[in-house]
């Protein structure tokens, strides 16, 4: 096997509970909570090559590996990391951690309250960009990183390498900020709105707490993904892929499926259902329209960035009309207005939003190239 397709090998997820309540942006407070986590590489002795990387709304802790119950459980960005590879964990110690309000065991609407005994349900509150910033910076204590060498994310992960910058600006020197924006635009609040209603709205969804009345709201959670799918994907990318491909030799004047790309949705639809929890991705969106850095300062960007004081690599992709380019050339153009180090690149790819997880050769070298130059 060549070095640069090493992997991590076996992932163990690891579970951090803190006893210190911790206060929301939205002002609910949380009594204690729990954080699941996984590192891959060691910590130096000096602890100073430590990165941290953030997940988008529908990830998790897994970023690399396997788990040795299912060799199938490969890591959302094992592409990404590994030995001999673009984060390379021969030099780097990698964390990831599920979110507060996740579903893959951080405390979140499927844990228990302990005020009801319970699962939180709808009750669990909105967790901010800002939040899940918070709580991974308590998470780095209990590790013993005082800075990260880096930080990074995609998408709503991005947001939150951009956000480390801006709260803890003296324990971050590097931020990663992949196919993200500065605030979303009406339209991405738009969709985002419309998948909520699609969750909200399905008979089996019982306000937030379907996990009582043993269901799922299994046709709102479809309907929610396929819409948000077809936002991850471009115009040209779905045209090549299935164009007015048929599923059947002829049309079948009815409401089945009828081309491939009906056939797709529904599979990616059906899948994410089965997995993935309403009520964390009704709080996953939410962060996401939330965010918002320069609302403090009036809608400046430049002075929201003011803070800063890390060395940035912003990457966006020019089919990504979901985090379209220009909003982070807007996030490059107040870095570089408050004289900080910023190196952009703009990724010719054909595959929408979701570039930022795909094995494209240009994006990984420009990821090598600048890890390669984040000392530790």
């Amino acid at each position: 096997m060549d070095e640069t397709t090493h992997s991590v090998g076996l992932a163990q997820p690891q579970r951090a509970h803190f006893d210190t309540p911790v206060t929301l942006a939205g002002g609910a407070t949380l009594p204690a909570y729990d954080l699941v986590y996984e590192t891959y590489g060691e910590l130096n002795a000096a602890r100073t090559n430590a990165v941290l990387v953030c997940h988008a709304l529908s990830g998790n802790h897994h970023l690399a590996g396997r788990y040795a119950d299912n060799p199938q459980s490969v890591g959302w960005w094992d592409n990404l990391i590994g030995p001999g590879k673009p984060l390379d964990t021969r030099k780097f110690f990698v964390v990831g951690m599920n979110n507060l309000g996740g579903c893959y065991g951080s405390t979140g609407p499927m844990t228990t309250n302990p005020a009801s005994g319970q699962p939180w349900g709808a009750d669990f509150p909105v967790v901010t960009v800002e939040d899940c910033v918070a709580t991974q910076a308590r998470l780095a204590d209990v590790l013993g990183i005082d800075d990260w060498a880096a930080v990074m994310g995609g998408s709503l992960g991005g947001m939150q390498a951009l956000q480390w910058t801006l709260d803890y600006p003296e324990r971050i020197r590097h931020a990663l900020v992949i196919a993200a924006a500065p605030k979303l635009t009406a339209q991405n609040i738009a969709f985002n709105e419309v998948a909520r209603q699609a969750i909200l709205t399905d008979p089996d969804f019982h306000g937030g707490h379907y996990y009582a009345h043993g269901v799922v709201p299994v046709r709102g959670l479809r309907l929610a993904r396929m819409l948000g799918h077809i936002t991850y994907l471009s115009d040209d990318q779905m045209a090549e892929k299935f164009g007015r491909k048929l599923r059947r030799e002829a049309l079948q004047y009815n409401y089945e499926v009828d081309f491939e790309i009906e056939s797709y949705l529904r599979y990616q639809g059906d899948k994410f259902a089965g997995y993935f929890d309403a009520n964390t991705y009704l709080i996953a969106t939410k962060a996401l329209d939330y965010f918002d850095p320069a609302g403090a300062f009036g809608g400046d960007l430049r002075a929201a960035l003011a803070r800063a004081r890390a060395k940035f690599l912003v990457v966006s992709f020019s089919t990504d009309w979901r985090f379209a380019p220009e909003r982070s050339r807007e996030i490059v153009f107040g870095l570089v207005h408050n004289s900080l180090g910023v190196s952009y690149a703009e990724i010719e790819s054909s595959a929408g939003h979701d570039s930022f997880l795909l094995d494209d050769a240009h994006y990984h070298a420009v990821l090598r190239a600048y890890f390669e130059g984040v000392a530790v």
